[in-house]
């Protein structure tokens, strides 16, 4: 059995991870430049400034992708490198490179896919507010129809934004990745509030400027996984899915529901209690613009049992280099369970894990075995979501290359590809050659 004939294969990058070229042809800064700076923010105080040099290696990197049989490709625009002060004056020069990009993709039949933001704000509109500026959205909304009328002859999918409970979560409340704040749950809501009506207002614009493009957004699909498949156990672990346990703000509901549904979940705005924010109505309809297709990251999932408690993992149980549980099936339940909550279509825009891989001085080929498994497992998963009928369009492995790991700097190795650092050379991974089976076949080979 395999996937789909239309299924698109792909892998993904981010812009600030790989790019380098930080200040270089006018790019302007990003809060993740700043918070690189910052003593201690970053583990052995690295940064994105030169990165995997894509930015001067580019036209290679393709060669190698296209070589690997990659149909598409997923990768970020750098707010300041198009708009050096987030908005205002356009940096040609950046424009420049992204059409250059963009062309070299499509000369090896590569079907780009373009993230707008991947958590790099640009410095100078952060000083203005940020995100806690009622503007942001508007800020936002402009760079992306500029985006759409500059990229969107040649480019049709789209995703708005990358993660928000990571950037605003991660980013405002407990300040681990840039740019760095911990505030009050209030005005962290507020932040969440306007990066939602930011992609509801970036929706509608693209869609005035070219009504043709497909324009989805990228959350992450926090997955909860039924431990015994019976009917009890699965309705629990649907419900503990979309609802609210804690206070984070890493859950589906409060980044999803507003988009598809027009309001904020019941229980979320209990729980938050006092510190819920009071806003106008035309807000819920600046967001709720709804999606075109529900891009979503799923790395890991958490085993609910049939009274709907978490299942803690075994002693001894499989993790990744970041920690992560390794949990194959919650690329069948959160697809699943994401396609029967909000009814869209789905793209599975990243999924793969973090290793410690190494090079030989004799190798060509860095072996990653544990890789190979990972992926094999995760899919068989999501190809029989796809075969009971869950409505997936494409699958994108994280990542293209080995890149900056925010936080965590260079030591958390995601790629197919291996990139030596201090030579920037690029030797494939036995999962880059396996995966290119596995496109070849679509799938059948799993």
């Amino acid at each position: 059995m395999s996937f789909p004939d239309s299924f698109l294969w792909g892998a993904s990058t981010a812009a600030y991870q790989i790019e380098g070229a930080a200040a270089t042809d006018g790019r302007g800064a990003s809060v993740w430049d700043a918070f690189c700076r910052k003593p201690g923010a970053v583990v052995g105080g690295e940064t994105g400034d030169v990165a995997c040099d894509h930015y001067n290696r580019y036209a290679d990197d393709i060669a190698l992708w296209a070589s690997l049989g990659l149909q598409s490709y997923r990768f970020s625009l750098s707010w300041s490198r198009l708009f050096p002060h987030g908005r205002g004056r356009v940096n040609s020069k950046g424009v420049d490179f992204y059409n250059r990009v963009i062309d070299t993709l499509l000369f090896h039949n590569i079907t780009p896919v373009i993230t707008l933001f991947h958590w790099d704000f640009p410095l100078d509109l952060f000083y203005q507010g940020g995100w806690l500026h009622r503007d942001s959205a508007y800020w936002f909304a402009d760079y992306a129809a500029f985006a759409a009328q500059t990229f969107g002859d040649r480019v049709t999918w789209w995703i708005t934004q990358n993660e928000p409970q990571c950037f605003i979560e991660l980013g405002h409340k407990t300040g681990y990745h840039a740019p760095g704040l911990s505030l009050p749950q209030r005005e962290v809501l507020w932040a969440a509030h306007n990066s939602l009506r930011a992609h509801g207002c970036a929706y509608g614009q693209m869609k005035e400027v070219r009504n043709s493009l497909m324009v989805g957004y990228g959350p992450v699909g926090v997955t909860s996984i039924p431990q015994e498949e019976t009917s009890k156990n699965i309705m629990q672990a649907r419900h503990h899915m979309f609802s609210h346990t804690d206070e984070s703000l890493f859950t589906n509901t409060w980044f999803m529901d507003p988009v598809f549904k027009g309001e904020y979940p019941e229980d979320g705005c209990h729980f938050y209690g006092t510190d819920m924010i009071e806003f106008h109505s035309s807000d819920m309809e600046e967001i709720h613009q709804g999606a075109d297709f529900l891009g979503t990251n799923i790395y890991h999932g958490t085993y609910i049992n049939d009274t709907g408690g978490e299942v803690a993992p075994p002693q001894g149980h499989s993790t990744t280099a970041m920690g992560w549980p390794i949990t194959p099936r919650a690329l069948y339940w959160g697809p699943r369970f994401l396609s029967e909550q909000y009814g869209v279509p789905l793209v599975v825009t990243e999924n793969g894990m973090a290793g410690t891989d190494y090079a030989m001085p004799d190798d060509t080929i860095i072996e990653d075995p544990y890789r190979v498994a990972y992926l094999r497992q995760y899919l068989q998963e999501l190809r029989r979501a796809c075969r009971e009928g869950v409505d997936v369009r494409g699958y994108f492995v994280w990542s293209a290359l080995d890149n900056f790991e925010w936080a965590e700097g260079y030591g958390k190795r995601f790629g197919i590809v291996y990139v030596d650092y201090e030579t920037q050379e690029r030797f494939c991974k036995r999962s880059a050659l396996w995966y290119k089976e596995v496109i070849e076949s679509n799938g059948r080979n799993l």
